[in-house]
């Protein structure tokens, strides 16, 4: 990771170390001097620190957020300039991010739905504002130590009515040109074909990571881009997999989130948030008994309701 903002002062933030780096942003753990707490600060990485696109970008995200209130969701707390420069300046989240979760242990079903009712409260939230995050993975959700998920890194998302300059979003043009408007194995058949996209597409990674909650496995992954560009186009998941116990209204639900027909797909983040949600609560009272349904494409077994 990139250390070389550690130390130096942001507005009224002393940088104390790096904690996460990627494409789009490296994340600096930093000390509010005013209020006396610990912040994350958001920065350009530095090879685009001059780009005005880039900068446009996370001012974007900035803006997002600021539209944004609920607890799941990462809260901005402000954007400073530093050499003008922008960063964001945003709460600390503490905890794993599911990608780190997952890779660590395979989880219980029960912890699984209580993280995918809390994403889908999330994304709910963020549609009902008319915002689409479009960047949906394990990497940009973190778990904090008493439980509560939240959904962090709005840096591709977009308002209602928005129009974008992503650049070159198509299969073949990621291939030859190395641009990766978003992560493959979680983007929605019509993001990877370049045409327009709404809601529907974080429906589609929110399915991608109930899949790999309830898997800890990739619903479309292979050994390079454009073989997993092919995979989510082309193929189905192993629906195999998934654990005997799981429910069959969630086998379902995962069936009509990776519909590829964007139109046929489920179309609200909070008629999925509702079925899980009951799913959860039924499990609390009743022990789900596993049956087999003749005909449910998601798989094979399935108990109707828990």
């Amino acid at each position: 990771m990139d250390s070389r903002l550690v130390g130096k002062k942001v507005g009224a933030y002393r940088i104390l170390t790096s904690i996460a780096a990627g494409g789009m942003g490296e994340v600096y753990r930093a000390r509010d001097l005013r209020l006396e707490r610990d912040v994350a600060i958001k920065a350009l990485p530095k090879e685009v620190a001059d780009n005005a696109r880039a900068v446009e970008r996370l001012r974007h995200e900035a803006r997002m957020l600021a539209a944004l209130n609920h607890p799941n969701i990462a809260t901005i707390y402000g954007l400073e300039e530093l050499d003008c420069v922008p960063y964001l300046v945003m709460e600390l989240v503490l905890g794993q991010t599911l990608a780190e979760r997952i890779a660590a242990e395979r989880l219980e079903i029960e912890e699984a739905l209580q993280i995918a009712v809390q994403l889908s409260e999330a994304l709910a939230a963020a549609h009902r504002k008319g915002i689409t995050h479009r960047d949906v993975k394990p990497a940009n959700v973190k778990v904090t130590p008493e439980g509560l998920v939240k959904v962090l890194d709005f840096g591709l998302a977009k308002a209602v009515g928005e129009q974008t300059e992503d650049g070159p979003d198509d299969v073949q043009s990621m291939i030859t040109s190395c641009v990766l408007i978003g992560t493959p194995a979680y983007m929605s058949p019509e993001r990877l074909r370049g045409e327009p996209s709404g809601q529907t597409t974080d429906v589609w990674a929110f399915g991608c990571v109930l899949y790999e909650l309830l898997t800890g496995r990739r619903a479309f992954d292979t050994s390079n881009v454009a073989e997993t560009c092919a995979y989510v186009l082309t193929s189905e998941p192993d629906w195999g997999v998934l654990p005997f116990e799981t429910p069959g209204v969630v086998r379902l639900l995962l069936a009509r989130c990776l519909e590829k027909r964007a139109h046929h797909r489920l179309q609200e983040m909070g008629e999925a948030r509702g079925i899980l949600d009951s799913v959860v609560e039924c499990r609390r009272f009743e022990p789900p008994q596993a049956i087999w349904i003749e005909g449910v494409e998601a798989g094979a077994h399935a108990s109707p309701t828990c």
